[in-house]
């Protein structure tokens, strides 16, 4: 049980992690790997997604030293933590928001709906400044219920 619950705890805090890092890295000094992605008509891979390397990197060093030394076991689940996070963050950004694969294209979900709206709001700015909605699997509540009220 404590391995589950080290699991979620890290899933959960991997929201705020990505949060900063999204507004105060990627939209800070490391602008010049995202950028791309504020642009319109991007090719099929784009900088943007050297993030996704950048961020497997502690997961797979935390597995690997959980799974190597037994007094740091607690590692392995905060490396599948972050990993369960990154593949919730692929399936949601790449799938359902930017539909980079073409699945649940017509989804009316309320959530689909609210976090798809948060991104767009988030892509209207092209420049690092001025941005917003940088969380991803939870953003602002109004979001949420704008997706409830158009569904009624």
């Amino acid at each position: 049980m404590t391995g589950f619950a080290i699991v979620l705890g890290t899933f959960i805090l991997m929201e705020c992690v990505t949060w900063l890092t999204h507004k105060f890295v990627m939209h800070g000094f490391l602008w010049l790997l995202h950028e791309d992605h504020h642009q319109p008509g991007y090719g099929v891979f784009e900088k943007n997604d050297l993030f996704f390397v950048i961020f497997a990197l502690p997961a797979m060093a935390l597995i690997w030293f959980g799974v190597n030394d037994p007094a740091k076991w607690y590692m392995l689940f905060i490396g599948i933590g972050i990993t369960a996070y990154g593949f919730a963050y692929f399936v949601v950004h790449e799938i359902i928001i930017h539909q980079r694969i073409k699945l649940f294209t017509r989804s009316s979900n309320f959530y689909v709906r609210a976090i798809r709206k948060a991104h767009k709001v988030h892509h209207k700015h092209l420049g690092k400044e001025e941005g917003e909605c940088f969380g991803m699997l939870w953003v602002p509540v109004r979001y949420f219920k704008d997706a409830l009220k158009s569904q009624q």
